[in-house]
């Protein structure tokens, strides 16, 4: 047998019949993450929605397939439902926009005033909320916030009281949760932004103020849109903060978790909710064509 048969005859690799045939090559890039995407994801979303439509027997609390719109109307007459969706919003939009305030002027200063050290010990500082667990700084703030906590404690002898637990303590507990999701692409962007920009702006006689908001806002106009999904997104999906920070402060994650186990056809349509909203403001931000500089 010659040679050139025994070559012929050897198994080919993966990676040359991949390249032979390019449906199968596309099918084993895309089967796993389609797989995920449709096959959970998506089917998930899709049996909420369905079961959103049922009602739960009020005597036996059997849920019971079928097709009413009597879950839907009830998040939207019901005054408590209807009270908590907007509440959740204004939180979720607070949350948003302090984190935006507070994260330019940081990022302005870490890429172009601050030195490499500082610069490392800052990132450190932004990103420090990332390294602990999510109850575990949940309860962080908790010591913090509460009536005989870290911040009455210490500002007791100059006559100021902290707000105790309530809407203002979630928000600032949701500052502290996801800040880092705004400042980190916000600094990248910075970082980005050529130094003679800002030159040009002190030559013109632009204070520090005014070329942030006419020079480096502008330019920042993309990775803030990115950072505000994330920010407002979990701020709208979160409940644990306001169960041990809020008080008797509810928003729509507490709803839902009431209800899951008593009325999961009215949590199934208060969940719809959050989905409703985050699609509305994807669609507010895109009109705005800063996406498509992603």
């Amino acid at each position: 047998m010659s040679s050139q048969n025994v070559l012929e005859r050897r198994p080919k690799p993966i990676s040359t019949a991949l390249y032979r045939h390019p449906r199968g090559r596309l099918a084993s890039l895309l089967t796993l993450p389609m797989t995920w995407l449709v096959g959970v994801y998506i089917l998930s979303l899709a049996l909420l929605l369905i079961t959103a439509f049922w009602t739960t027997d009020p005597f036996t609390s059997r849920v019971k397939p079928g097709f009413t719109l009597e879950n839907f109307q009830q998040v939207v007459t019901v005054p408590a439902f209807r009270d908590t969706a907007l509440r959740t919003l204004g939180i979720a939009l607070a949350v948003t926009a302090i984190c935006a305030i507070f994260a330019v002027p940081l990022a302005v200063f870490m890429a172009k005033v601050a030195g490499p050290r500082l610069r490392a010990v800052l990132a450190v500082l932004v990103t420090l909320p990332l390294w602990a667990g999510y109850l575990v700084k949940i309860i962080a703030m908790r010591l913090v916030w509460t009536d005989n906590g870290f911040f009455n404690w210490s500002l007791a002898p100059l006559g100021v009281e902290g707000p105790g637990l309530g809407v203002l303590t979630v928000i600032l507990t949701l500052v502290y949760l996801w800040f880092p999701y705004m400042a980190i692409p916000v600094y990248a962007a910075v970082a980005q932004i050529p130094a003679n920009l800002f030159d040009a702006s002190s030559d013109l006689g632009a204070s520090g103020f005014r070329t942030i908001r006419t020079v480096v806002a502008p330019l920042l106009l993309p990775s803030l849109i990115a950072g505000s999904i994330f920010t407002f997104s979990l701020s709208l999906g979160d409940y644990i903060a306001a169960m041990y920070v809020g008080g008797s402060t509810q928003m729509i994650g507490s709803i839902i978790a009431q209800n899951i186990n008593l009325n999961p056809p009215l949590a199934a349509a208060f969940s719809v909710v959050p989905i409703v909203l985050v699609v509305i403001y994807l669609a507010a931000v895109r009109r705005t064509g800063a996406l498509n500089n992603l």
